[in-house]
């Protein structure tokens, strides 16, 4: 279940689009319908009880996931309106509920009027947060799935400016995994014609928010959607290059980790060959491809332990996870055969002392 809160500078405009030919009216209070033009009126008559307000329109669509359709009767779509107005606090004022039958998707228009029936005003402060609270609320009580987001919207249908709104929504959406930095986003979204620029706080060089814009239309990140404010994106960007300078790191300690294996285990396993050099002893090993290539592992019967399998990925293991884990794998399997290599020539080295005696 998700609501919009929609802005709505007339109750003829707002109610005329609310009751078109594929609607229904699920409940009203405080209005004559079904015809307009008195709905309209009543509404009027009633904000002279708070002239104060210069707009009593109250506007909101409340839209329900397809999988929610077989149970969404017109009585239980009735029954959560009710309560999310009791939630929102919208209560003793005139309200019209309709229900729209032109999209796949459950969905229905609240309009009501801020102008209380005392000539109170309904709070509008906060709305959003409140909405969002109110509507998650809702889903969790009547085990309701999540509203379509802009994914399951048919582009097909839309008019401007929406239509460009979306475009560059899925512009954003599609190149933003592939983007480390604003310069990245900003290349990539001018060869789809979309082009940004920044709100700056007061006359300074700090950046408050990003704009963009195609087709004659501009839009702030956050009405295209709220995780492309300038604060989200610019967390998204921070996060990435963290990232990148962890892999690198990760990629430098591992090769480290490789070299100082390989030596040990040369200096430990390897046997002397004709040109006195050292050959390593064939054996287990693992492939990791690139340019580490074959990996050899000690022998079975050899005390330090490092089957191939421990170095393998883990079901569930990220790619960062799995080249720490054996990055200390290698490391400590390095420091267990350098020590047994200078065991092992302690040992010769006595042999040798013991045949010259």
């Amino acid at each position: 279940m998700i609501g919009k809160i929609i802005a709505g500078s007339s109750f003829a405009g707002t109610v005329g689009y609310v009751m078109k030919e594929q609607s229904r009216i699920l409940a009203a209070e405080g209005i004559t319908p079904p015809d307009v033009r008195d709905i309209v009126q009543d509404f009027k008559d009633q904000t002279l009880l708070n002239p104060r307000i210069k707009n009593a329109v109250g506007h909101i669509s409340l839209s329900f996931s397809p999988k929610d359709a077989p149970r969404m009767t017109d009585s239980l779509m009735r029954d959560i309106a009710k309560e999310y107005m009791q939630r929102m606090g919208i209560t003793d004022t005139q309200y019209l509920l309709v229900r729209h039958l032109d999209q796949p998707h459950p969905h229905c228009h609240l309009v009501y009027n801020r102008v209380s029936n005392d000539g109170q005003t309904i709070s509008d402060k906060n709305i959003k947060i409140r909405n969002a609270k109110v509507c998650r609320a809702l889903t969790e009580k009547y085990g309701l799935h999540l509203a379509p987001g802009k994914e399951s919207v048919r582009r097909e249908r839309l008019r401007e400016p929406d239509k460009t709104k979306y475009e560059i929504y899925d512009a954003v959406k599609t190149n933003l995994p592939n983007c480390g930095s604003w310069n990245d986003l900003e290349l990539r979204l001018k060869e789809r014609d979309i082009s940004m620029r920044y709100k700056y706080c007061g006359s300074t060089n700090q950046k408050q928010g990003v704009l963009f814009s195609k087709n004659g239309f501009e839009f702030s990140g956050s009405k295209i959607d709220r995780q492309f404010s300038y604060s989200k994106l610019n967390r998204h960007f921070t996060q990435a290059q963290q990232q990148t300078q962890y892999r690198a790191t990760l990629a430098k300690e591992f090769h480290a980790a490789i070299g100082n294996y390989r030596s040990a285990f040369t200096d430990l396993f390897g046997n002397a060959g004709g040109s006195g050099n050292k050959r390593p002893i064939a054996n287990d090993s693992i492939n990791f491809g690139g340019s580490i290539g074959v990996l050899p592992l000690p022998p079975n019967d050899s005390p330090i332990g490092l089957p191939a399998a421990q170095l393998r990925r883990k079901p569930g293991e990220s790619p960062e996870e799995h080249i720490a884990r054996i990055t200390a794998l290698l490391n400590t399997a390095a420091e267990a055969m350098a020590v047994a290599a200078i065991e092992q020539k302690r040992r010769q080295r006595e042999r040798k002392t013991k045949m010259k005696l």
